[in-house]
């Protein structure tokens, strides 16, 4: 076994070449790096093969450098399209929603004026009308039924007149006061219309059943002639309702008559007129016998 001192001074010379052969390097190195900058500026053309094969290893990196930002790209420009394009989407349903609402206003101005109209051509027939109006509300929650005209007596309404659409009768006046009046509607059970098939003369009574509906009682029994489909329309009897105006359309058969539906529906009336009332003379008839018979009860 060697002494420590040698093992030390051993140690020491093998860190001394390294220290020595590592200046030696440094210096080869500085100097080769001193000689190549002298002749890339005296001779720059001397390195132009260097420099090509240098960016040709280095292509293959750069392109996939380059692709990777073009796909990058691709991606984000993608996902900003689909934003755009659901952004414009929206937008464009919301024009379209808009173009409906604006389409419905434009389709009910036209019902409007269509119902002001045939209202127009009824006031302008053979039947002066007294006034015009618009029903302005209905019994919901009563067995009865009810209509409230927007006219009243200021306007020449008068108890007793018809109320009449351009699909047909809706009823009579029951009340009238001063601006408003209330209209005993064709479906309440105290109301009763005499009436007949429009084809032929086949008579009955259409008796309100608030329902919607009316009862049509055959004055004549015997064998049902009636159909489904059949319209009635008053008959003028009784003085009360000018004769012809339309009334209900038969849509079930029974044993006395038939159930009909009502052609003027005042839940889908607007404006109506009031009319005279037919034979006001056969009206202060028909009361006569009943005054008299009061009297003479007095």
């Amino acid at each position: 076994m060697a002494p420590p001192s040698a093992q030390t001074s051993g140690s020491n010379k093998k860190a001394q070449l390294g220290r020595f052969a590592g200046y030696v390097f440094a210096s080869a190195g500085a100097l080769i790096g001193a000689l190549l900058l002298i002749i890339s500026l005296w001779r720059p053309e001397a390195f132009y093969g260097l420099r090509s094969m240098a960016t040709d290893a280095a292509s293959p990196v750069g392109e996939a450098g380059a692709t990777g930002r073009v796909g990058s790209r691709s991606f984000f420009e993608a996902i900003a399209g689909y934003y755009d394009a659901g952004s414009r989407n929206a937008e464009l349903q919301r024009e379209n929603e808009i173009a409906r609402v604006r389409l419905a206003e434009m389709r009910a101005l036209e019902q409007e004026n269509a119902r002001l109209k045939a209202l127009l051509d009824l006031a302008e027939g053979e039947i002066t009308p007294v006034a015009t109006g618009r029903l302005i509300g209905s019994s919901s929650t009563s067995t009865r039924r009810f209509g409230y005209l927007g006219a009243g007596q200021d306007d020449g309404v008068q108890v007793g007149m018809p109320v009449s659409s351009p699909m047909g009768l809706v009823g009579r006046i029951l009340e009238a006061g001063n601006s408003t009046s209330r209209v005993l509607l064709l479906t309440d059970v105290e109301s009763i219309v005499p009436v007949r098939r429009a084809t032929d003369d086949v008579v009955a009574f259409a008796e309100g059943r608030a329902d919607g509906s009316l009862r049509i009682r055959l004055i004549n029994l015997g064998i049902n002639p009636l159909e489904e489909g059949d319209i009635f329309v008053t008959s003028g009897a009784g003085g009360l309702f000018r004769p012809g105006v339309a009334v209900a359309m038969v849509s079930e058969i029974t044993d006395d008559g038939a159930i009909g539906q009502l052609l003027s529906n005042p839940a889908a009336t607007d404006f109506v007129i009031v009319e005279p009332i037919f034979e006001p003379e056969a009206i202060v008839a028909a009361d006569a016998p009943f005054t008299s018979m009061q009297s003479e009860e007095e």
